[in-house]
């Protein structure tokens, strides 16, 4: 059994990644892991954080590849799609090269890019999102991914600036906020599109009640941190998307021309 080291990027206010990447990475049945965190204050979800926040990243990455990382999870959504179309291209090209040039070929991920590449590997072309933000953001999070070619076909935004209390989001409320959504149509269902509110008790359960592919932030983290590392991306109990059924890793050219 291979062990890994995973060192993760997060907001200082963030607890949630924290647990839910762990608790699913320790299903997967050919690996263990341990987790390695580096911190970027912020506290309120506003665009003026999410900027001041992204320019300490520099910094978290070299302390975790000090810990000598095997794969590395920047794990804040929506402070790389703010930023504009195809932000996660280039944040992960620029932490790429600082790995690079500390000698280390660890694999990175990003929040934001690990759910474009999980949707595509997947085939969701048309989803449903839950997202906590407010609506402003919420709205960039869903023109983000349609210039990725995904559609959205419908969205709620339960609109929670303070990003400790995202943390806090009751379970219920989130499913409550997943059924009152057009899921006619659709692909799948993202419950969280958010690395902070909690979504790993929901996803099986929602998809249930639901009949359709349901999938997180965080779901889509640990599927796309498992292909970065050549591993299988399948762990029991945490929906269609990490049941095997997915396919192997796309080359970089047909994950870019999927999402076009």
């Amino acid at each position: 059994m291979s062990h890994h080291r995973i060192g993760m990027i997060v907001p200082s206010s963030n607890v949630t990644v924290e647990t839910e990447i762990p608790a699913l990475l320790a299903r997967h049945a050919s690996a263990t892991f341990s987790f390695h965190g580096s911190r970027m204050r912020m506290h309120t979800v506003s665009p003026e954080e999410l900027v001041a926040m992204n320019a300490q990243r520099g910094r978290c990455v070299d302390e975790l590849a000090d810990a000598g990382v095997d794969a590395l999870l920047y794990a804040c959504l929506v402070a790389v799609m703010a930023q504009g179309a195809g932000e996660h291209r280039r944040v992960e090209a620029e932490v790429a090269a600082q790995l690079t040039e500390r000698g280390l070929p660890a694999g990175l991920v990003s929040s934001a890019g690990a759910l474009v590449e999980a949707l595509a590997a997947a085939s969701y072309h048309r989803v449903a999102l839950v997202m906590p933000y407010m609506r402003p953001l919420a709205e960039q999070v869903v023109a983000y991914l349609g210039a990725e070619g995904v559609e959205v076909v419908d969205w709620v935004a339960l609109e929670v600036g303070d990003n400790a209390e995202v943390g806090c989001i009751p379970g219920d409320r989130v499913l409550g906020a997943a059924r009152g959504l057009d899921l006619s149509g659709v692909d799948a269902l993202v419950i969280s599109c958010c690395v902070q509110m909690p979504s790993l008790p929901l996803v099986a359960v929602a998809e249930a009640e639901l009949g359709l592919p349901v999938l997180s932030a965080a779901t889509a983290g640990a599927f796309c941190l498992l292909r970065a590392l050549g591993l299988a991306p399948e762990i029991p109990d945490a929906g269609a998307l990490l049941a095997g059924r997915a396919g192997a890793r796309p080359s970089i050219t047909t994950t870019l021309e999927r999402a076009r």
